[in-house]
């Protein structure tokens, strides 16, 4: 059976990421808090967010918003939306 975990962002346990997405404490915090479902379109609502607004990921100030909005994206809160995206139905 895989590993659950409760998420943040659904309130209910589903599967677990199998390895922290990046090293250090936010990485495990995430690995404990967050399912491997949410984790997953969080990495495609960024890409979005990247292309979107042509971010560059070397930039601190980039990295700054985007770790904003992943707090807000996880944690169930009003997160930015890329302009211009229409979800598949």
């Amino acid at each position: 059976m895989a590993n659950t975990v409760h998420c943040r962002k659904y309130g209910e346990e589903l599967p677990a990421l199998t390895t922290p997405p990046f090293p250090g404490p936010a990485g495990e915090k995430i690995m404990q808090t967050v399912s491997a479902k949410a984790w997953h379109e969080w990495t495609e609502h960024q890409k979005r967010l990247i292309n979107e607004k042509h971010l560059s990921v070397m930039d601190p100030e980039a990295r700054k918003y985007l770790t904003e909005q992943r707090e807000k994206f996880l944690s169930g809160g009003d997160f930015d939306q890329a302009e211009g995206y229409v979800p598949e139905n």
